[in-house]
């Protein structure tokens, strides 16, 4: 059975806090040996806590855990209990605005991740969401 194991960080709405939140993903998942999940999980955690912190006004949260399925879950918290916009369908490459900065995060994390989700959550106090995915780490 693999060894479990649940951090979260909380963060302020601050954009800056998304590079604090792939540095400690980093180091979370190094030390526990899964360095070769750390590409992936970066960009997975980035979409998810950016999102959180540009559509929303209040705090967020990075949950990262190791579920005794050997799965790794990312999930982030935010204050807006609404869902996440839908994935965008993947356009063709000559139709993508190189400046464009929306609409490609959820598609990214479907593409990325084994399986993801939403649900509402009232966890940490205030109503809210998480958005979460996961990667299988065995």
């Amino acid at each position: 059975m693999p060894e479990t194991w649940d951090y979260t960080l909380y963060i302020p709405n601050d954009l800056r806090a998304v590079t604090v939140c792939r540095r400690t993903l980093r180091m979370v998942l190094t030390l526990h040996g899964l360095i070769r999940l750390v590409d992936t999980a970066e960009l997975l955690a980035t979409e998810l806590i950016s999102n959180a912190v540009r559509h929303t006004k209040g705090p967020a949260a990075l949950r990262v855990r190791r579920t005794a399925q050997g799965l790794v879950w990312i999930g982030a918290w935010d204050t807006d209990p609404g869902p996440p916009q839908p994935p965008q369908p993947p356009q063709p490459l000559d139709q993508i605005s190189e400046l464009a900065e929306d609409g490609r995060g959820l598609a990214l994390i479907r593409a990325c991740a084994d399986y993801w989700g939403w649900q509402p959550s009232g966890r940490f106090g205030d109503r809210g969401k998480y958005v979460w995915c996961e990667l299988e780490a065995v």
